[in-house]
């Protein structure tokens, strides 16, 4: 893996001073830390700069962090992004309370790991069955559905799509680790 940073990225960042409207995109989602290497390489287009930034799905929502983290480290992972699901992982693990049992059950464990209830194994479930055959099956809609209201499963269907397409760009383009980044386990 140590070749994954030295790697340089397919397309570079846009170019500096970014625009005003998309500095202040940027600002609010990284709260005085520098920008991430995948903001200011889609920063190169506007139009896909903010159409990108608007399928964001990191605020407040129908789903808890804990959840919302669940499927984006299960996405990711099971995509191979290790760039994205090591800023995730970094980033959001503790504020979502996963444990690093449950973080490298994410990474390469099961629904079946003793450390999830019911309902997160529910979660990795679908996260595995959009992977596997981009549907659901009815058991696990109606298991999931008990649980979650309409909104909340349109929210974990657009999330795990959305991680999805995160995870073509971050491996597509090649990005190089972000500072501080957790890696995949060995």
């Amino acid at each position: 893996m140590d070749s994954y940073k030295k790697r340089s990225a397919r397309i570079g960042p846009a170019a500096e001073p970014l625009p005003d409207d998309i500095q202040q995109a940027i600002d609010a989602i990284m709260r005085g830390n520098p920008p991430l290497r995948l903001f200011t390489t889609m920063a190169r287009d506007r139009r896909l700069f903010f159409k990108f930034f608007a399928s964001g799905l990191l605020d407040r929502g129908n789903l808890s962090i804990r959840q919302r983290e669940i499927v984006i480290d299960r996405v990711t992972a099971s995509c191979g992004a290790e760039y994205e699901w090591g800023v995730h992982v970094a980033v959001f693990a503790a504020k979502a309370g996963l444990t690093e049992e449950q973080i490298l059950s994410l990474f390469s464990g099961g629904p079946g790991d003793e450390c999830w209830t019911d309902d997160e194994r529910d979660l990795i479930r679908l996260c595995d069955s959009l992977h596997n055959d981009c549907t659901v099956d009815d058991k696990l809609w109606a298991d999931l559905s008990a649980r979650h209201s309409g909104e909340a499963m349109l929210e974990l269907l657009m999330l795990a799509g959305t991680y999805r397409t995160v995870s073509y760009l971050v491996n597509s383009l090649q990005l190089p680790m972000e500072t501080g980044a957790r890696r995949f386990p060995s």
